[in-house]
């Protein structure tokens, strides 16, 4: 499918990602999944993108080639001005540690550190993080950080991971069903977390969900259906979390 053609000239100069006939094949023994099958795309910097769709649709795995952690077995692929798709082991691991932050279904806390000192892991490995109590005053929690996970709601939990994600100052935040073990008011208040780190750090902002009501806080929605992108959907509006249908 061609990228979306809607942007504005200065909306293109603020590209993060460009994506062209990318394809994701795994061989299992003689089976070969074609989990992306020649994808085209362009992701404007400073959005917010929800990508909705089937499991099994190739969501996970385009999110994982533009994070970073996986590569696409041909095309090519950008971030800005960077091929990321021509970089060595090495050159990949520094572009995502340098501009990528991952937030996942579960938190992946380490149980034994307080929240302070679990978003510190990221911080103390960053080149330009924001403090760890700046991070959880982002995200609500100052008075929290002391905590330990145990001590903590589920909701609070995934707040520390967001905390965690945004305070290296990445450049994109993906996020992997991150409401998915959460409930209606929780997660409304994990999504008013990512939409100010989306406002405030002008971070672009990727959401995998299966909850469709997700996509109307979205500036554009891809729809994935066997391994492409089925069509493209621009918001005239984006709502804000607490007026999502849940």
């Amino acid at each position: 499918m061609p990228p979306d053609a809607t942007a504005s000239p200065a909306q293109a100069e603020r590209t993060a990602f460009t994506g062209r006939d990318l394809r994701k094949i795994y061989v299992t023994g003689e089976t070969e999944v074609h989990a992306l099958r020649g994808v085209d795309f362009d992701i404007r910097k400073g959005e917010i993108l929800v990508l909705l769709g089937p499991s099994g649709s190739g969501k996970s795995t385009l999110l994982n080639i533009v994070g970073g952690l996986d590569r696409a077995t041909s095309g090519s692929l950008h971030y800005e001005d960077t091929e990321l798709s021509a970089l060595d082991d090495a050159d990949l691991t520094r572009f995502r540690r340098a501009q990528i932050g991952f937030i996942f279904q579960f938190y992946n806390l380490i149980p034994s550190l307080t929240a302070e000192e679990n978003v510190r892991l990221v911080t103390d490995i960053a080149d330009d993080p924001m403090d760890p109590g700046e991070a959880l005053a982002l995200v609500g929690l100052a008075e929290r950080r002391h905590h330990y996970p145990a001590q903590l709601s589920g909701g609070e939990q995934q707040r520390v991971a967001v905390a965690r994600a945004i305070a290296k100052q990445p450049g994109v935040l993906l996020c992997d069903e991150p409401t998915g073990a959460l409930d209606s008011q929780t997660g409304v208040r994990v999504l008013e977390t990512l939409e100010a780190a989306n406002r405030e750090l002008d971070t672009t902002l990727l959401i995998i969900t299966h909850n469709a009501g997700i996509a109307a806080m979205a500036d554009r929605v891809f729809h994935f259906l066997d391994g492409t992108i089925a069509r493209i959907e621009t918001n005239e509006r984006r709502i804000s979390p607490a007026e999502i249908s849940w």
